[in-house]
């Protein structure tokens, strides 16, 4: 049997509110829109996510045999407001961070990235 999996029923007399541990649905919008320009332009070819307790991140490949070309990240819990969203490279490395995704992603040169 697995431990990991948990039923989760939505109560209103439940005081406990879960942590959300995902984008949340006009982030992932965004990301997708993004995704789908990029794809269309012939750059990107697949994606994958990656679910953490601390981050989620969006991993973007131009083939689906190789290393993610760049991952979009969301922190859940920053040191500070500017780490909130992250672009980062294979190694991890911060490529570009900001407070706000949108202004993240469209103020980003894909091309001359990295």
């Amino acid at each position: 049997m697995n431990n990991n999996l948990r039923l989760i029923i939505n109560n209103a007399n439940d005081k406990k509110i879960e942590e959300k541990h995902f984008f949340e649905k006009n982030e992932l919008q965004i990301i997708l829109n993004l995704y789908a320009k990029m794809v269309s332009e012939g750059s990107w070819k697949d994606y994958g996510l990656n679910i953490s307790s601390k981050q989620v991140g969006f991993s973007v490949f131009k083939n689906a045999a190789e290393n993610a070309l760049y991952k979009i990240c969301k922190n859940f819990k920053p040191k500070n407001k500017n780490l909130k969203y992250l672009i980062t490279d294979t190694n991890g490395k911060i490529l570009k961070n900001s407070y706000d995704l949108n202004i993240l992603l469209k103020n980003t040169n894909w091309k001359k990235l990295g």
